[in-house]
C-alpha cells in the first residue's frame, strides 16, 4: 500500500502535478524615498548657486557641492 503511494507521489511530480501548497510569491519591497530638503527655500537658493558656479549643472560634483553647500548652510534633509 505504501509503495502505492510513493509510486504516485513520484509520477505526479515528474509529470508536473504537485499536491502541496504552493508558496505565495515574496512580496516586493517597498522602495524608499530619496531624502527631502527640510528647507526648500534655502535649497532652491544654494541650487542656484550651484547653478551659477558650475558650466554643468546636473552633475556628480555639482550635486555633492549642492548637498555640502546646503548642509553647510544649516540645512538638513528629512
Amino acid at each position: 500500500m505504501r509503495l502505492k503511494q510513493l509510486t504516485s507521489v513520484v509520477l505526479n511530480r515528474l509529470q508536473g502535478k504537485n499536491n502541496m501548497a504552493k508558496k505565495a510569491p515574496p512580496k516586493p519591497k517597498k522602495k524608499s524615498s530619496s531624502p527631502k530638503p527640510k528647507n526648500p527655500a534655502l535649497y532652491s537658493r544654494v541650487k542656484a548657486a550651484a547653478k551659477k558656479k558650475f558650466d554643468v549643472y546636473p552633475s556628480a560634483y555639482a550635486n555633492a557641492w549642492l548637498v555640502r553647500e546646503y548642509k553647510k548652510r544649516g540645512g538638513t534633509y528629512a
